[in-house]
């Protein structure tokens, strides 16, 4: 036993006995002073943080990325340079379900993306799906109500969900993706990730480029019906937990093609949509993607809370020639997701090492829970202030960047009015052969079962606005499913509604 560590308390001491409570006498009570017992105790209580409010159902691992094609003339980002090298942290994840939910659900799935680069964190936080639901950060908390538990039946609501979306047209194209074969990927190796944003890039010159980033699987597409992803979660609820960890651990790193999509501020006042619009994608033959390296997995946590659980993305998380664009929900996120996590890991959640830089670091920011550097992040206990004249950290004005040019005709960028809602659903369901249309419709009826006839009809008119076969194809599979007729009590809304 003498070559074994010694078990000790948290302050060092240690522990002669891990096995019996200290009490007075052989019937004795329990004795206050056993600190043993109160700090094992105590610990457990705390072993829980909050789960995410969104995308608390992940799995993650390490990687690189590795820059092979040349955009230098779009960046001055040196971990996009050719011939870079960046080692990386990804997190997947699914959207509504809790910390204990199936891996297996019909649901969005995160992509989020954690790069170390030279000059700093570069975070790309996305999702396996080019668009999202709404084009408004106003709209986000409402939308996550919607796929959350209801208050009084504390269940999830397919009512609230479909009248929330049947309310908002500008969801039709992310919901035909989820309920699509797409909406239920085998595991994360199968799957593409995107950056979903419209981001920026910017050259030494100070040009600014508006840019779209994907994540193309080289494992190839792979889904699963919702019977079979019913039988999975009848054996196993940590499936992709299962498949990403294994395949990592056996030595099958997976890969990914990245990709970017170019565009100029030129271009972006010309276009006939909103590139900043996160409901809609920019056509390929417009703006071509331009392959420029690979993303691999190739190493698994050692820990999972403290690497993966714990790992903190955000997209305030930006370096010298990456920058953030007019997206109004990218900017919202902005925000939001550092706040997330100073409330959920606390205020200084950077220091954990898993979301640690690997460049040196040097702040005035002081004190608050979690503070681990003292005077030592300006590299001087005398300089938390600035300015300052005793050679605390200052500014680099390279690292400034080119101002953002704001169009000023406000009605594009509008959220309810003057948007096309219908033209690329449209497009998107032109491209289903019969039996992917057919397993739409299925898994739609699926997803409506028990919603009201009123909400039923408003979201059948949206899909009438795409394709007549789309409405009629849904309405079919809601009377095979669960003989569903028209409500003849309530009207049927028009699309615009």
């Amino acid at each position: 036993m003498t070559d074994r560590p010694i078990l000790t308390t948290t302050a060092g001491a240690p522990v002669p006995d891990n096995q019996n409570t200290m009490t007075a006498g052989p019937r004795g009570g329990v004795m206050l002073q056993d600190y043993q017992l109160l700090e094992k105790l105590a610990h457990q209580n705390r072993e829980r943080i909050p789960e995410r409010v969104v995308h608390a159902k992940g799995w993650g691992a390490y990687g690189t990325l590795s820059i092979t094609g040349d955009i230098s003339r779009y960046t001055k980002a040196k971990c996009l340079q050719p011939g870079a090298t960046t080692p990386m942290l990804a997190r997947f994840s699914t959207v509504a379900g809790e910390l204990g939910a199936a891996d297996h659900e019909r649901d969005v799935r995160g992509f989020a993306l954690k790069f170390y680069t030279e000059e700093g964190n570069w975070d790309l936080v996305g999702n396996n799906t080019p668009v999202f639901f709404i084009r408004d950060p106003y709209k986000f908390p409402d939308f996550i109500h919607t796929q959350k538990r209801h208050p009084k039946t504390n269940m999830r609501s397919a009512t609230a969900m479909w009248d929330f979306w049947s309310l908002s047209p500008e969801s039709l194209h992310q919901v035909t993706i989820l309920m699509s074969d797409r909406g239920l990927p085998v595991d994360p190796m199968h799957m593409n990730g995107y950056g979903s944003h419209t981001y920026s890039l910017w050259n030494d010159a100070g040009e600014r480029f508006w840019v779209k980033f994907h994540f193309k699987t080289q494992q190839g597409h792979q889904h699963y019906t919702n019977a079979r992803g019913e039988e999975i979660i009848g054996k196993t609820r940590e499936g992709y937990q299962e498949a990403l960890f294994g395949t990592i651990d056996r030595g099958e790193f997976p890969k990914w093609t990245v990709q970017v999509q170019i565009m100029t501020e030129a271009q972006a006042e010309a276009t006939s949509f909103n590139p900043f619009d996160l409901t809609k994608v920019w056509p390929h033959g417009e703006f071509p993607v331009i392959e420029i390296g690979t993303m691999e997995l190739n190493r698994n946590a050692e820990n999972y809370f403290a690497e993966i659980e714990q790992a903190a993305f955000s997209p305030s998380n930006i370096i010298p020639g990456i920058g953030h664009s007019p997206d109004k929900v990218l900017q919202a996120r902005v925000f939001s997701y550092a706040d997330a996590h100073r409330y959920r890991l606390g205020t200084h959640y950077e220091h954990i090492p898993v979301n640690q830089p690997k460049c040196p670091v040097h702040h005035y920011h002081r004190d608050g829970s979690m503070n681990m550097y003292g005077g030592l992040a300006t590299g001087n206990p005398d300089a938390y202030y600035e300015p300052n004249s005793v050679d605390g950290p200052v500014e680099q004005p390279s690292a400034k960047e080119p101002p953002l040019k704001i169009d000023g005709d406000m009605s594009r960028y509008n959220h309810r009015d003057g948007n096309d809602d219908y033209s690329q659903p449209r497009a998107l369901f032109n491209m289903f052969d019969a039996d992917q249309k057919g397993r739409l419709f299925s898994n739609i009826a699926a997803a409506m079962g028990g919603v009201p006839g009123v909400i039923v009809e408003r979201q059948l008119a949206h899909f009438k606005m795409i394709h007549e076969d789309y409405e009629a194809g849904v309405r079919a599979a809601l009377e095979s499913q669960h003989g569903y007729k028209v409500d003849t009590i309530s009207a049927t809304p028009t699309a615009a509604e």
